[in-house]
C-alpha cells in the first residue's frame, strides 16, 4: 500500500465511510446471489417434474410384422400409449416380423422390435439366420405364446405334419417367424424343404393362395385369433391340422423355446381343442437405451396393459406375473429395476 493511501485512511472519518461502503455493497449483492441460487434450484426441481413424464429419446419406432397380424395391431396401439404418455414422436414400421426385426434393431434402425423367442435365441447364438451372435439386443417383457396354426381345407387330405411331404405349403415371409418355426418342426418330423414346395408368403397373401387353390396348406404362427384365418374361414371349409404332442415333445429336447399348446374349441368354429406348438413373443430393445428410458418404457406396457388387450385378444395372454419368466435375451437394467419394484411390493 502506498504512503499517501495509509496516511489518508488514518482519518477515522475516512476510514468510517469506506467500510460503511464496502458493507453497503455487501448487503445488496447478498440478496441477488440468494435469488440466482433460489431460482437455480426451482429451474432443477422443474426439470425434474418434467422428465417424470418424458424420455430421454425423442423417438420410439417399434418394427413389427405384417399389417394384418397381431405384432402389428399390438405395436400400433403400444405405440399410441408411448406417444401419448411421454409426447414422443413413436410409430410402427410393417416389416417381415422376427429376423428382419432383430436385424434393424441391431442396425439401430429402429428402436422396438417385436420377436419370436426361437429367433432371438438364433440371434444371440448367432446360428440360423445369424452369421455371428448379436450382443447389442435386450429385452424388456416376455409377452404372449405365438401359436403354430398349420391349416388347410377339409379336401385336402392332410391330417398331421407328414402329411405335408410333396405338397405345396406357404411358410410364411422369408425370414419370418413363421418360416423359422415351419423350417424347425418339419426337421423335427424329418423332411426338409426339398421335401415339400414352398413358396414364402405372408399371413394374408397365404389365405388367398389357399382360396385359390395356389396352396394346400399354410404355417401361421401368430397369436389368437389371427385375422386372416377368420377371412379364409369364410372362403374354405377349413382344417386346422393337430400336431403330435409325443413327437413335439422330443423336439422341444433341443428347442426349448417351443412349448405344447392346444388351439381352444370355437377358436375358427372347430368343435375340439387342436393340439399344437406355441413360441412365446419377445419385447426387445437396444442395448444403448437408457436405464431411465428402459424402466418408463416398460412401466408403461403394465400402466395401460388394458389398452392393449382391448386392441387385440392375443394381448390378454400378457401378463407382469410372467413378462419376466424365461427371457431369451439379456434383461434390459431398466425393467429389472422395474420387475424388481413390482416383486417387492
Amino acid at each position: 500500500m502506498s504512503n499517501t493511501l495509509f496516511n489518508t485512511i488514518k482519518s477515522p472519518l475516512l476510514l468510517s465511510a469506506i467500510l460503511g461502503a464496502s458493507l453497503t455493497i455487501s448487503a445488496c449483492s447478498s440478496p441477488s446471489s440468494e435469488t440466482a441460487a433460489t431460482d437455480d434450484t426451482t429451474a432443477k426441481t422443474t426439470d425434474a417434474a418434467v422428465s417424470a413424464d418424458k424420455l430421454e429419446t425423442k423417438f420410439v419406432t417399434i418394427a413389427t410384422g405384417g399389417a394384418s397380424g397381431p405384432y402389428n395391431i399390438i405395436g400400433t396401439a403400444l405405440s399410441e400409449i408411448y406417444a401419448k404418455t411421454f409426447g414422443v414422436n413413436s410409430k410402427t414400421q410393417t416389416t417381415g416380423a422376427s429376423v428382419e426385426n432383430v436385424n434393424l434393431l441391431t442396425q439401430s434402425k429402429v428402436d422396438m422390435v417385436l420377436a419370436l423367442s426361437d429367433v432371438v435365441t438364433d440371434a444371440i447364438e448367432g446360428t440360423n439366420n445369424f452369421e455371428a451372435p448379436i450382443t447389442n439386443i435386450q429385452q424388456i417383457a416376455v409377452l404372449y405364446p405365438n401359436v403354430v396354426q398349420l391349416v388347410t381345407s377339409e379336401g385336402s387330405g392332410i391330417k398331421n405334419i407328414e402329411d405335408l411331404r410333396g405338397k405345396r405349403i406357404a411358410v410364411g415371409d422369408q425370414g419370418s417367424g413363421t418360416e423359422v418355426n415351419a423350417r424347425t418342426l418339419l426337421e423335427g418330423f424329418g423332411m426338409t424343404y426339398d421335401d415339400v414346395k414352398v413358396d414364402y408368403l405372408g399371413f394374408a397373401d397365404a389365405a388367398d393362395a389357399m382360396k385359390s387353390g395356389k396352396i394346400e396348406a399354410a404355417f401361421i404362427s401368430s397369436g389368437l385369433p389371427n385375422s386372416s384365418i377368420l377371412e379364409l374361414q369364410q372362403g374354405i371349409k377349413l382344417q386346422l391340422v393337430a400336431i403330435d404332442q409325443n413327437k413335439l415333445s422330443e423336439i422341444i429336447k433341443n428347442k426349448p423355446y417351443f412349448k405344447t399348446f392346444e388351439i381352444p374349441a370355437g377358436t375358427y368354429g372347430n368343435e375340439k381343442a387342436i393340439p399344437t406348438a406355441a413360441i412365446m413373443n419377445a419385447l426387445l430393445v437396444r442395448a444403448d437405451l437408457s436405464e431411465d428410458d428402459g424402466y418408463k418404457l416398460t412401466k408403461a406396457i403394465f400402466d395401460n396393459l388394458e389398452g392393449l388387450k382391448t386392441a387385440h385378444q392375443a394381448a390378454n395372454d400378457i401378463s407382469l406375473k410372467t413378462a419376466s419368466e424365461g427371457m431369451v435375451a439379456p434383461m434390459h437394467p431398466g425393467a429389472k429395476k422395474y420387475y424388481d419394484e413390482q416383486a417387492a411390493k
